[in-house]
């Protein structure tokens, strides 16, 4: 959770981020898809309104992972948090959930949903959450 003060911007910042639904609408079809066959109605209505606030930005050719929570690269979640790991046809797909939101989508090996990283560095703020 953001310090107090931050609270404000961080939510504004996930508003004027675009919907993963308009930018990637098949990988959102497939975490609804993949979420409710796990069981996971909850998650997979909040899959259906995630904002698309950063790629990874890791540099790896295999990663098509997207940050949709304004958690800070690098730092630890703390409480709350839990790894949700959905079956794919191909590729890998794990959610990091917090509280109920899910804050990062790591994608692996799934090129098809490549973005490209608009920063003008790639590794400016970014740690990759899978390494």
């Amino acid at each position: 959770m953001p310090p107090p003060g931050r609270r404000g911007t961080v939510r504004a910042v996930e508003r004027e981020a675009p919907l993963v639904r308009e930018v990637l609408p098949a990988l959102t079809a497939e975490l609804v898809r993949l979420l409710e066959e796990e069981g996971e109605r909850d998650l997979a209505v909040c899959a259906h309104d995630l904002r698309l606030v950063a790629v990874c930005g890791c540099g790896d050719d295999f990663c098509q992972s997207i940050r949709t929570g304004t958690h800070v690269p690098g730092t630890p979640y703390g409480p709350g948090v839990r790894s949700v790991h959905l079956l794919p046809e191909r590729g890998m797909l794990n959610l990091d959930v917090l509280h109920g939101r899910i804050e990062y989508v790591e994608v692996l090996d799934r090129p098809e949903y490549r973005l490209p990283d608009p920063s003008p560095s790639p590794r400016d703020g970014a740690e990759g959450e899978h390494a």
